[in-house]
């Protein structure tokens, strides 16, 4: 490896440690841009919602939207910086107006022919932007096509846009059916150089089924050395422009053996020539200057009859030089003016070359040198890329480390800008000063005092008046019970059949098994019915519950205010403060859970203490009814019959609804029973427990903004606001801290 490729080599390996902090900061930025939009969100709210002028005042002086341009342009440079020191290569971008000989030059660098990089004799013919690698096995290209909507939106909305076409295509079938919308010269200044515009966008719309199917290429395309030029050239060899296909090529990428084979890790980018009717080029231009392009070739060939410096070559210089504003163009380009010869078809220029040379500075075309060479020999050409290499070999980690500088110190001056407009920001909506804060306390402390005083004896009250309903029956039980015995009469299963016809069914089923089976079976029958006739006591015992657990909702609506904190009713209104009661507030919380969770239900409480009246359907000895099994109505035989049946289980039936309804009648005092302990534990639990107070005291001191809302309710609102900010801003702050900032 010759000392300029090992110079080259270890320029790429300098790099590549400082992608990694690049990656970090760019995350960084980002997660910086979406707080600060979270926070301008909020001040953009606030600023419907504060009435005192001052503050107002101060939220509309923070600045956050300009801070957001900042991020973004440095995004943008750390993108561009990223880019740079990712790559494998150091890339040569050849830039010129068309027709000025960078075809030429290119082949005499790289040994490719015509045939690769075209350089038609009639017309501009370059398509494409080309990126040539070196690669010493065999030459090929890989073709990188736009997709339907990247073809959309970087090739056929410019000319819309510029042109004053109207609305975009939005799709690309909508593109290829309509017409063309027709030029209209009142909405476009100029006239020649807008209507060879709209001819080149005609071009890509009359010839869109030529090319059309390239753009569903989703992968890059490998093709053979002599397939290249269908995909860069708008001509033929021979000159004819019939080729298409790189109307819908966004890049390509060729490999081949260069010249020089001593040099690899460079790479030379052949830019499409300016000059064509094409809209969107300098944008192109300038993009891959920035982030593709470590070094900049310029080449001008001056014509042989007379020339001077161009409005068209400055213009090209100041396109060039606004992609990297952060590294002076002088530092990172040359300009090769093109020699050609009396030999040559062109003719003798060489005075000429001269004498931009010594006007180049009059024109402010600031490089780093300027150099007469013939590109068409590779000889010469070569002798430009020595030049090349050598200046990078030279300069490029000072320009590496210049340019990484500038950006860091941009970085920097975002770190500051938002630091400051943050600064502004926490001087807005302070916490209140000490003696206003002391008042609140001082009147908070006076209305809890009476609070207090009144919840505990309205409690307390409450608890001696459900005393004489302790004694009392549960109205809404008696009526379930009530309810359930109709029910049990109306419903009697297989008895409220006509008997003849009960008989029949009986009979049918003796056929079809026997007597042993079919009486114990309908006894099964009857008595889940007469089960199932109870269960609707679950809704009454519940109802019982409930009116006595809104008794004292409605105390603590009417006299502790708690209305402010949940509107709802009976035990969703226990789970509703049981929710918003802080988990340090244990005794408070769990005081709130028990009464909400009590409950009372048929099959808990009242089924285990009846079950035992429907044994006379029970086939089968069951505890301390062991003697009434002994005597059962019906001692069962295989010539037992229907008639026999029938009449053991309407005595069964009727033995069990008249035994059961009593012992239900003794459990009708007990759901008022639970009800009184249940709320006698609950105004224990949160009355006379040790420490209850400070507990109320610490959970309504946060909630005193809704329970007090006239007193404290606008205080509440503001303290609410401030925290809220307070927190956005932390956010900020947490992640703008100069050294996430900060890559070198």
């Amino acid at each position: 490896m010759s000392n300029t490729s090992t110079r080259i080599a270890n320029i790429i390996e300098q790099r590549k440690p400082l992608v990694q902090k690049l990656e970090k900061v760019e995350v960084n930025l980002n997660k910086l841009t979406y707080t600060l939009d979270q926070l301008e969100g909020y001040r953009k709210q606030l600023s419907t919602q504060i009435e005192d002028a001052e503050t107002l005042s101060k939220l509309q002086e923070i600045n956050l939207s300009d801070v957001n341009v900042q991020i973004n342009l440095s995004l943008d440079a750390l993108s561009k910086l990223k880019k740079r020191f990712s790559r494998n290569t150091l890339n040569i971008g050849v830039v010129g107006r068309a027709r000025q000989g960078k075809s030429r030059l290119l082949q005499s660098l790289t040994g490719l022919t015509t045939a690769e990089i075209p350089d038609g004799n009639r017309q501009d013919c370059t398509g494409v932007k080309s990126t040539i690698y070196d690669n010493p096995d065999v030459t090929y290209a890989e073709v990188y096509f736009h997709t339907e909507s990247s073809f959309l939106e970087e090739v056929i909305h410019p000319y819309y846009e510029k042109l004053g076409l109207g609305l975009n295509p939005f799709t690309l079938e909508e593109f290829a059916n309509q017409p063309l919308p027709i030029l209209s010269k009142n909405n476009i200044t100029g006239y020649a150089e807008p209507g060879a515009k709209y001819e080149h966008l005609k071009k890509y719309h009359i010839n869109l089924t030529q090319y059309r199917h390239l753009l569903k290429e989703s992968y890059p395309q490998s093709i053979k050395r002599e397939q290249i030029r269908e995909y860069v050239a708008q001509d033929t060899l021979d000159g004819e422009r019939n080729y298409y296909n790189y109307l819908a090529v966004k890049e390509v990428k060729i490999y081949t053996t260069f010249a020089n084979s001593e040099v690899d890790k460079i790479a030379i980018i052949d830019m499409p020539g300016l000059g064509d009717t094409g809209i969107g080029d300098e944008e192109k231009l300038i993009k891959s200057l920035g982030e593709d392009i470590d070094f900049i070739l310029f080449v001008r060939m001056p014509s042989p009859s007379g020339d001077s410096w161009k409005d068209v070559d400055v213009k090209l210089y100041d396109i060039s030089r606004s992609a990297l504003k952060d590294l002076p163009i002088e530092l990172w380009s040359f300009i090769v003016l093109n020699k050609t010869s009396f030999t040559s078809s062109y003719g003798d220029n060489f005075n000429n070359c001269q004498d931009l040379l010594n006007t180049v500075n009059q024109k402010h075309l600031k490089v780093n040198k300027t150099v007469i060479k013939d590109c068409s020999d590779p000889q010469q050409a070569g002798s430009i890329l020595e030049a090349i290499l050598e200046y990078l070999g030279d300069n490029m980690i000072k320009l590496d480390q210049q340019y990484a500088q500038v950006s860091q110190q941009h970085l920097l001056e975002t770190y500051q800008a938002v630091k400051t407009e943050i600064t502004k920001a926490q001087s807005i909506l302070n916490p209140d000063a000490e003696e206003n804060q002391t008042s609140i306390e001082e009147t908070f402390s006076d209305l809890f005092d009476d609070w207090w005083k009144d919840v505990k004896l309205e409690l307390q009250t409450l608890l001696e008046d459900l005393v004489g309903q302790r004694q009392s029956l549960s109205i809404e039980l008696l009526e379930g019970v009530e309810s359930a015995m109709k029910a049990c009469e109306e419903d009697r299963g297989i008895l409220s059949l006509d008997k003849e016809e009960g008989l029949k069914q009986i009979q049918n089923d003796i056929r079809g098994s026997s007597a042993l089976r079919v009486y114990p079976d309908y006894q099964d029958n009857l008595r889940l019915l007469i089960s199932h006739k109870f269960l609707a006591l679950d809704k009454n015992l519940k109802s019982t519950i409930e009116s006595v657990k809104n008794y004292v909702v409605d105390t603590l609506k009417n006299k502790g205010h708690l209305d402010s904190l949940s509107q709802a009713e009976g035990t969703e209104f226990f789970r509703d403060i049981t929710a918003i009661i802080p988990k340090d507030i244990v005794k408070l919380k769990e005081a709130f859970e028990i009464i909400a969770e009590f409950n009372l239900s048929w099959r808990e409480f009242i089924l285990p203490r009846v079950r035992k009246y429907l044994d006379p359907l029970t086939n089968i000895a069951v505890g301390n009814n062991q003697e009434q099994n002994n005597s059962p109505t019906l001692l069962l035989s295989k010539e037992t019959t229907a008639e026999e049946i029938w009449d053991a289980l309407d005595i069964d039936y009727e033995k069990v609804i008249h035994t059961i309804y009593p012992a239900l009648e003794e459990l009708l005092w007990e759901p008022n029973e639970a009800a009184y302990a249940m709320v006698e534990e609950f105004i224990d639990n949160v009355v006379r427990q040790h420490n209850i107070q400070r507990e109320w005291r610490n959970f309504l001191r946060r909630k005193r903004g809704q329970v007090w809302s006239d007193v404290f309710g606008k205080h509440e609102e503001d303290r609410q606001r401030q925290k809220e900010w307070k927190a956005k801003i932390d956010q900020v702050v947490m992640i703008n801290q100069v050294e996430s900032f900060q890559f070198i």
